[in-house]
């Protein structure tokens, strides 16, 4: 049984976890707002917010559905286009309308609703903050101008904002105000942690390129999900050794303090990785056993000598990230190891960094 909020209804499902959210919201729950594009990640068409509690607080972040299985949506809350939707046109809505920033519609909800992820979290809301929240979103007939146009319209007015971000975006009608309960509501569902390996078929972090290769495969398989496996989280300093587990994002890298102290131009360059929805879902440990040049930060741990920890669930051992690679797609470890984190040495003072 798999068990989340869409929207303002709890989800309990024995559909497969295997299962895309983007197939589930469209065919099982007729919520056609959210659109079918590259089926890729590329395009966000297919953009929901992905609701979760962290440190005792309510924080969304942007995905592409269509390469979010269900079992990755345990315990959360998923909003689309629908989800927001209030009496009148609420106030992101209100922008585009306004500015004339939409023409087919196609592009629009995944526009709308990564805008409005933008405005509900406590993060910086100036103009630039806001146009990133929407570089995953691609519009191919209207034109960015009128959209940049509406960004800034909303921008300048969530910044007037003196209230918590939730409770002014429900307050000025950029959400519904059913948002002020799904902290409790989460509360109140959340699995327990899950530690370890289960002994699946399938081992399966943020998915973002194995969904892109075999998405209709993977429906059905046995996947043990390390997305959220807690031990599998966080990173660490010991001494003078980061220690990452492998389930950190690359937005973890993006907000981790530590990695901002020691890679201080690392913010001008993470942008260059992807987009918000899909640096929100990959994985590091996705990156290294994706083994190809598709893992953009691959190199950057190679460059810093990472120490890989391996297991089986019983029996570990590290190896240098350098020498996991054995060719393209081939990798030094047996089919029931798994990479539990990896570490490495951080830079000195006199250290250069640059990321391209």
């Amino acid at each position: 049984m798999t068990t989340f909020i869409l929207n303002d209804k709890e989800i309990k499902t024995n559909l497969p976890k295997g299962l895309l959210l983007l197939d589930f919201i469209r065919y099982h729950q007729m919520l056609t707002g959210t659109k079918i594009g590259c089926r890729e990640g590329d395009c966000g068409a297919c953009t929901i917010l992905v609701g979760e509690i962290k440190n005792d607080r309510l924080f969304y972040d942007s995905a592409t559905s269509c390469l979010m299985p269900i079992g990755n949506a345990e315990g959360k809350h998923i909003v689309t286009i629908e989800g927001i939707n209030t009496n009148e046109l609420n106030s992101v809505q209100q922008a585009f309308a306004e500015e004339g920033a939409t023409q087919c519609g196609f592009c629009t909800p995944g526009f709308i609703v990564s805008l409005t992820g933008h405005c509900i979290n406590e993060t910086s809301h100036d103009y630039q903050a806001a146009i990133d929240a929407m570089n995953g979103n691609i519009c191919r007939c209207t034109g960015y101008k009128s959209i940049e146009r509406a960004a800034k319209k909303v921008s300048d007015k969530i910044q007037q904002n003196e209230q918590p971000a939730l409770q002014y975006a429900i307050n000025n009608n950029f959400i519904p105000a059913y948002f002020s309960g799904i902290q409790e509501r989460l509360n109140s569902i959340s699995a327990a942690p899950t530690n370890g390996l289960t002994h699946k078929k399938r081992i399966l972090g943020g998915g973002t390129d194995l969904y892109v290769q075999q998405h209709e495969a993977m429906v059905n398989e046995d996947i043990d999900f390390f997305f959220n496996k807690e031990n599998l989280k966080g990173i660490s300093i010991k001494g003078n050794t980061c220690y990452m587990g492998a389930a950190v994002t690359v937005t973890d890298i993006e907000a981790s303090a530590i990695f901002n102290k020691h890679f201080p131009a690392l913010q001008r360059y993470i942008k260059l990785v992807s987009s918000t929805q899909i640096r929100n879902m990959a994985t590091i440990a996705g990156n290294f056993v994706n083994a190809s040049p598709i893992g953009d930060f691959s190199i950057f741990f190679l460059a810093l000598n990472a120490q890989l920890h391996l297991s089986n669930g019983q029996t570990k051992r590290q190896i240098p990230l350098r020498n996991f690679y054995k060719g393209y797609k081939q990798l030094d470890k047996s089919l029931d190891e798994y990479i539990e984190g990896f570490e490495f040495e951080l830079p000195s003072g006199t250290d250069y960094f640059n990321f391209e």
